[in-house]
């Protein structure tokens, strides 16, 4: 297995706009099946550069080279809109593929054969040509607290009035708002360790940060985390991101070969309930902007729950709903997510949606 950070492209063609069709024909790749594999083959991976990313690929990439021993897989890392802007807060882009852009660029002129991105950064619309080749077993989608080191606090319910939680997320502070109103909140941006590096230094003026445990146990910094934010655990109540916790790889719509070397990655239950999730999200327009969370429990085998909320940015007004319902098939879960979607929008959560999008700034230039 190889790394290779991507440099900045240099390519005359237009950018990837996942709004517009793209026509461009993909190339043709051909690779075997394990079984049947004759020579050493490349498969070359993509993925953002920041740490957690470059992890992420690489358990990608080491359960790949475990099942086709005979095929070389190569990880290419390069920065993307998102990564490039750590000044405007995630609220004030407008953009719906901050995090997979020009990935998806790449993927689609043939110079990476699949990517790997957090289900959570994905849009739900997928440029043309573009699709999901497989969903991963999900890591634990919930939202932790992280307190500054040398505090004696363990739980946001233990901070005094006035103290400051980090976070980029609206959705996050959104819900804790509406739960916590005493506390004040401010934005932070970055990778994991740039993050907890802010939270930590001396004249740091954030108490805690709110982060996703699934981020945190990759990097194998689980010892951070001082409170679980879901709703049966006490003084939590959160709902997490459509899609948090789950890998999903991202492959040329139609690249069969890719798609079957894929095939042994795959979840089922991870792929129903992420694609339930996004459908619900696709219904109501929503991305990282906006504060939708989620919370999806297999109940038993095929059954399906899943609590869902809308928050208005102030925390003051919220719509929720929650659904259990059989879940076989990607067709039952997009039928669930589109249900559960009205059920929200009934519940008000369109009026709340509405309101923010109406007042949400342009992007800041950069």
């Amino acid at each position: 297995m190889a790394t290779h950070e991507q440099k900045e492209s240099t390519s005359s063609r237009t950018p990837l706009d996942p709004t517009l069709n793209v026509s461009e024909k993909s190339p043709a790749i051909h690779l075997p099946h394990k079984s049947n594999a004759s020579g050493p083959r490349k498969i070359n991976i993509g993925t953002r550069k920041s740490a957690l990313a470059v992890v992420q690929a690489e358990l990608v990439c080491n359960h790949l080279t475990k099942n086709y021993p005979d095929i070389e897989f190569e990880i290419h890392a390069m920065s993307t809109m998102g990564d490039k802007n750590q000044t405007t807060a995630l609220s004030e882009f407008g953009a719906k593929s901050l995090w997979t852009y020009e990935l998806e660029s790449q993927l689609l002129d043939g110079r990476l054969d699949m990517v790997v991105h957090c289900l959570k950064d994905m849009p739900t619309q997928l440029p043309e040509k573009c699709a999901i080749g497989c969903i991963m077993e999900r890591e634990d989608p919930r939202d932790v607290v992280v307190m500054k080191k040398g505090l004696e606090y363990k739980s946001l319910a233990e901070l005094p009035p006035g103290s400051v939680v980090g976070t980029s997320s609206v959705r996050r502070s959104a819900q804790v708002k509406s739960k916590y109103p005493e506390l004040k909140f401010k934005d932070v941006r970055g990778n994991i360790g740039t993050r907890l590096a802010k939270l930590d230094a001396e004249d740091s003026e954030y108490s805690c940060l709110v982060l996703a445990a699934a981020g945190i146990l990759r990097m194998d910094w689980g010892s951070r985390i001082t409170q679980y934010l879901d709703s049966k655990t006490e003084g939590g109540g959160m709902l997490y991101a459509v899609g948090q916790g789950a890998l999903a790889i991202e492959v040329r719509e139609g690249d069969d070969k890719i798609t079957e070397v894929l095939s042994t990655l795959s979840n089922e239950e991870s792929t129903l309930a992420g694609t339930a999730e996004r459908s619900l999200m696709r219904r109501l327009e929503g991305g990282c902007s906006v504060p939708i969370g989620v919370e999806a429990t297999w109940i038993e085998k095929g059954k399906l729950l899943i609590k869902s909320i809308v928050v208005s940015l102030d925390g003051v007004e919220s719509a929720e709903a929650e659904r259990l319902d059989e879940v076989l098939t990607v067709k039952d879960a997009e039928e669930f997510g589109k249900t559960l979607a009205q059920d929200l929008v009934e519940n008000g959560a369109g009026t709340i949606l509405d309101k923010i999008n109406a007042t949400r700034p342009a992007i800041k230039p950069w």
